[in-house]
């Protein structure tokens, strides 16, 4: 399995329908359950992670991106759209690299 998705249920059942295995999210509870399964898969590459689901466990997922390991997460807009006062992909490159093109 190369990739797996968190969200909500509208973004599981979309990934769902190319083959991408998923799980809701809804809670906190839910966030952290799922994410522990999905990084325990030993042949995962990329967890795809709704915002809104990321909003759960921001730490977690701080803590498992400084680490280095794989899979590599991937944030992307939730149903409802790109959340307030986050940053687009493109935006944390350009901050980090101090270039904007």
């Amino acid at each position: 399995m190369d990739f797996f998705v968190l969200g909500e249920e509208e973004i599981i059942i979309g990934f769902g329908t190319v083959g991408i295995q998923g799980r809701v999210v809804a809670r906190r509870e839910e966030a952290v359950a799922g994410f522990d399964y999905a990084v325990s898969l030993p042949d995962l590459k990329v967890l795809i992670i709704t915002e809104e689901a990321a909003s759960f466990m921001e730490e977690k997922i701080t803590a498992w991106n400084m680490s280095g390991r794989f899979p590599l997460l991937v944030e992307v807009p939730g149903i409802q759209g790109r959340m307030e006062g986050r940053k687009t992909l493109v935006e944390s490159i350009r901050e980090a690299v101090g270039i904007s093109v």
